[in-house]
């Protein structure tokens, strides 16, 4: 186990220093036409091009920063047989499948790490299961490869976050036994996962800006109760003034599922966002809440992200995904994950290849295109341009329905100056 980190995540652009990701496996293939909706998706993956394309990303953080892997971590952490045993009765207790403690205990730890990612196949050995059309009885975690969304390192915390669909509360469940039982992390744990079934938080609806300011999405995926346990966490923290930005999102379509899917930063001086639903006057409201002492001091109604940040010395120029002129185009392109965004660097990001003209508008302000075959071999270095987008070959891994920042987990960044 390499040397404990201390997480230290104060900002979405800090030089990356250590990541943490999950390659699509099986779990990605399990699934039919007919259960792809209960799966959350809109379709189902090739697995062999979605690895292959996962695999050029996990190349191109190689690069930048040092590279984790969920399934490692798991299996280092079931090395601890009481560790084993309470997260194998939570899990099953959780998806209500007792019965299933037993086999699952007397798995070897990578084995028992692979069923618990890619699902247990239903033992045919009585009526009721014969009858049922499931065909496991624990399912994969088809979603899991979006590492961004089950926990959330906060400075030099982690929040475990309450996912909106049961379906997916196993990998919280998941990681939160990493974080606190892996050995790896030095930080302390936050739980949202509250039994009051009106509270949600997921990753991508939360972005760190600074150190004094969180911008949080509340939408289909996070809810107004669950930014309130937030509230309530920095409150007893008690650091000084701290800001809350919320920004309320449509229920619909699901490429609006979280805040990183319409708004992500960029730079110091500049963010991509999706202008209908960030800069547009509609009704989606955004609500500056300021923290004091310990207690909320004021909240108020603000024109847009932007002019709230302002207001807090975050000038940043809005670069615009799908481009600013035709309304059909940027709705394509945030469709397949444009405006979603991961920072190595400053002025450093990774996104998909296949959005064009939200490619042009980042070349229009200044970012150099590159493709990550020209990161990985080597013949275009890190450092040798001040900004850059790195350019992902995405055909399948856009219809999963994230980008580059909804695979990522940055554990540890560098102060921006």
């Amino acid at each position: 186990m390499d040397q404990k980190i201390k997480l230290d995540v104060n900002s979405e652009i800090g030089e990356l220093e250590a990541v943490l990701i999950h390659p699509p496996g099986p779990e990605v293939e399990n699934m039919t036409p007919g259960n792809a909706e209960r799966a959350l998706y809109s379709d189902i993956l090739n697995l062999s091009v979605a690895q292959k394309e996962y695999s050029r990303l996990e190349e191109v953080l190689n690069k930048f920063s040092k590279v984790y892997k969920v399934k490692d971590l798991l299996i280092e952490t079931l090395n601890n047989s009481r560790v084993k045993e309470n997260l194998v009765k939570r899990i099953c207790t959780n998806e209500n499948i007792p019965g299933t403690i037993d086999y699952l205990l007397e798995k070897p730890r990578k084995e028992l790490a692979r069923l618990l990612i890619e699902g247990v196949v239903m033992q045919k050995n009585n009526l009721t299961r014969f009858l049922s059309q499931d065909r496991y009885s624990l399912p994969p975690l088809h979603n899991f490869f979006f590492t961004r969304d089950s926990a959330i390192p906060m400075l030099d915390s982690v929040l475990i976050s309450k996912m909106a669909n049961k379906i997916r509360e196993r990998e919280s469940i998941i990681m939160e036994t990493i974080f606190d039982f892996s050995g790896l992390f030095n930080t302390r744990t936050n739980s949202a996962m509250n039994p009051d079934p009106s509270i949600t938080i997921e990753g991508g609806d939360v972005l760190m800006l600074r150190k004094d300011i969180l911008l949080i999405g509340n939408g289909a995926r996070t809810s107004s109760q669950g930014i309130d346990l937030i509230l309530e966490i920095l409150q007893n923290q008690n650091n000084g003034k701290r800001h809350v930005i919320v920004q309320e999102l449509p229920r619909s379509p699901e490429s609006f599922i979280h805040l990183d899917m319409v708004f992500t930063i960029l730079d110091n001086d500049s963010c991509m966002v999706y202008e209908p639903v960030i800069l547009k006057e509609n009704k989606y409201q955004t609500v500056h809440i300021t923290i004091d002492n310990g207690r909320v001091k004021s909240i108020k109604e603000e024109k847009n992200i932007l002019e709230a940040l302002k207001t807090l010395g975050m000038d940043l120029r809005p670069v615009y995904c799908g481009g600013n002129s035709d309304l059909w185009t940027q709705e394509r392109e945030q469709w397949h994950s444009a405006g979603n965004f991961f920072a190595v660097a400053p002025g450093k990001v990774i996104g998909y290849e296949r959005n064009t003209y939200t490619l042009d508008e980042m070349n229009n302000n200044g970012f150099e295109i590159i493709s990550a075959s020209d990161i990985i071999s080597g013949s275009i270095a890190p450092g040798q341009y001040k900004k850059m987008l790195i350019t992902l070959e995405g055909s399948e891994l856009p219809r999963g329905g994230g980008g580059a920042r909804c695979m990522t987990m940055p554990l540890k960044r560098k102060e921006v100056t």
